[in-house]
């Protein structure tokens, strides 16, 4: 059920790393503080400015969240860590928003960070009940298990399924795989960059049919931050009005019973996904037909198929057909994950749902004008995590307008940096830095060697 409609929250600043492959090179303080300080500095304000911090992570101990922050500033404000899996990044915008149209916050810091380990997820806490052990139990006893990685296991039986009851085929899966391998060439902060071929995704190593390698999303390091503000806060700064994005509806679904009515779709939160878009689409006004960009969680190519039928981007049970007419990319009828999505941008989990509000706040503002989709005006973000959540987001330009192309010149004056965030990933120098870091209350001790280290991989 949608809450009633309070006062606005708008995305005011953000920013993100190159997601990488996990090698443990990279620390999660490195990666938290250049997403912060990027999206600080692209909201033009000060960390003084902010009164609540939301860090967004799920491999870390308790309060790596106050150790990210600290470095922007010791303001004595609340921090919260955050961990809803996959959904990790978005659920922690949601929180911001629900904060801002509570009335408890003005300026609200959302970081996600993720430093990972190689190879497929897996459970820490092996001594303990799994959160998602009732839903492996149900695939066992109505799929069977192989030695295939968990999770491709799961959305491989909820694509094989769509396959069992729709008529979808292996190609429609590799498709997308296709496309988001595409799209990704553009996006200077994907983790891959390589395109391929239909032929060279259905060649790839088979994971768990219908999925093969270049179908499956990759762990990354990695790190994206968003500033969200309230109507006043915009209000005291009118100069900041053009780029500021409104939150016009969002909606946040965890499962019912349907989760165990022994369907591999629903398994995988389908229902939730579906729950989430219809309340976020109806609170925005906005119809899925609308929708011409949007970044939806495609940790597996089984899991965009269903999601566009569970957005309801597609007629039930048409997603397939969707995909075979071209209707997911540029020149179709809404461009999916121009980022390149999870399975190319990469899925540090704490910063995912992040970094697609990057790039829909990106597309909306005009500026990423290497794979714009253009005249879009309102987009469409969801982010899946079992266990389970979905938070499903709407953005609007508060303009109400289609978006214009803005050339990176004219981006590089706005920002102060010189140069287009949204086309390339570059980075601030510790002038820059210091400039939105904390005035009256920063540590040399808490930051460390951190903006050195920062300073020194750009």
């Amino acid at each position: 059920m949608a809450l009633p409609h309070r006062s606005p929250a708008y995305v005011l600043g953000v920013g993100m790393t190159k997601f990488v492959k996990p090698r443990g090179k990279i620390e999660y303080t490195e990666l938290g503080f250049e997403a912060g300080i990027k999206a600080l500095l692209d909201a033009h304000i000060n960390y003084d400015d902010v009164n609540t911090g939301i860090a967004c992570y799920c491999y870390g101990d308790s309060t790596c969240g106050q150790r990210v922050f600290y470095q922007f500033g010791m303001t004595s404000i609340p921090i919260y860590n955050v961990n809803n899996n996959c959904s990790t990044g978005s659920t922690g915008l949601h929180l911001a928003r629900t904060m801002v149209q509570g009335g408890t916050a003005d300026c609200v810091m959302v970081v996600g960070f993720e430093k990972m380990e190689r190879g497929s997820l897996g459970s820490h806490w092996v001594d303990r009940e799994s959160p998602t052990g009732t839903t492996g139990k149900m695939m066992e006893a109505t799929r069977g298990v192989t030695t295939a990685p968990g999770a491709a296991q799961m959305f491989g039986n909820a694509g094989r399924e769509y396959m069992e009851k729709y008529g979808a085929t292996a190609e429609d899966f590799a498709e997308i795989g296709r496309v988001n391998h595409e799209h990704s060439q553009r996006n200077p902060y994907s983790q891959f960059q390589d395109v391929y071929t239909l032929a060279e995704v259905l060649a790839a190593p088979m994971i768990h049919a219908p999925l093969t390698k270049t179908q499956c999303c990759p762990t990354s390091d990695g790190g994206a931050a968003a500033i969200i503000v309230s109507q006043a806060f915009l209000d005291a700064r009118p100069e900041l009005k053009s780029q500021a994005i409104l939150i016009a509806g969002q909606a946040m679904v965890t499962d019912t019973p349907s989760l165990f009515d022994r369907s591999a779709i629903n398994l995988v939160g389908f229902g939730m996904s579906a729950q989430a878009a219809r309340t976020a689409l109806a609170e925005a006004d906005v119809e899925a037909k609308d929708i011409k960009v949007c970044e939806l969680h495609d940790c597996f190519s089984a899991n965009e198929l269903l999601t566009l039928d569970a957005l309801g981007l597609c007629e039930p049970g048409k997603a397939h057909e969707m995909v075979r007419s071209g209707d997911i990319t540029y020149g179709g009828r809404c461009v999916v994950n121009p980022s390149g999505g999870l399975i190319s941008k990469g899925h540090p989990l704490g910063a995912t749902g992040i970094a697609q509000c990057s790039e829909l706040v990106w597309q909306l503002r005009g500026w990423a004008n290497n794979r714009l989709v253009k005249g879009a005006g309102v987009a469409l973000q969801h982010n899946l995590g079992l266990g389970g959540a979905v938070v499903c987001t709407v953005y609007q330009r508060a303009d109400r307008m289609g978006n214009e192309e803005v050339k990176s010149e004219g981006v590089g004056r706005v920002t102060g940096l010189g140069y287009n965030p949204a086309v390339e990933a570059r980075g601030f120098t510790n002038q820059q830095a210091d400039m939105v870091r904390s005035r009256k209350h920063r540590s040399a001790w808490a930051l460390g060697e951190t903006g050195k280290k920062v300073e020194a991989r750009f």
